[in-house]
């Protein structure tokens, strides 16, 4: 039985930079991918550059998502989106392994390690700030409808 060979289609020698972080599924949308080169986020050599730089294969291409920075070494110039079978054959990740220690230990000590009492309240936490500014607001806790008739007396 014959393996399938999956083909890309045509190509050039060079394309725009942020049609092949689009292209390549590095970001989810071209305005993602030409903020991203805007905001400092897209390095090539060390340098930023702009949405509109013309790529090439054999370049090696820095995306910083935080909390970690991807590397991409390009291997096919493309300007049209492929299928997430045809990756392999556009670049290569050449990110660091250094980079993904960092994305794990992002991870684990995100949500899990939380301290109580920070971040958002829960609702038992809410009820009870409730109750507080209540009381604090009307200046007593309880109060008894008896204890306004002692004024007529």
């Amino acid at each position: 039985m014959a393996e399938k060979v999956l083909k890309l289609p045509k190509y050039g020698e060079s394309a725009r930079l942020d049609k092949w972080l689009w292209a390549a599924r590095i970001f989810k949308t071209r305005s993602l991918a030409a903020d991203a080169c805007k905001n400092g986020r897209v390095t090539i050599g060390g340098t930023t550059v702009k949405p509109s730089h013309t790529i090439k294969a054999g370049d090696v291409i820095n995306v910083r998502k935080p909390p970690i920075t991807y590397s991409f070494k390009v291997l096919a110039c493309i300007e049209t989106r492929v299928g997430a079978k045809l990756i392999p054959q556009v670049y290569e990740n050449v990110t660091e392994k250094k980079q993904y220690e960092i994305l794990e230990m992002s991870r684990i000590s995100g949500f899990v390690d939380r301290q109580r009492g920070t971040g958002r309240p829960t609702k038992k936490d809410r009820r009870q700030m409730d109750d507080f500014t209540e009381a604090a607001m009307f200046g007593f806790d309880d109060y008894d409808d008896d204890d306004w008739d002692d004024d007529d007396e």
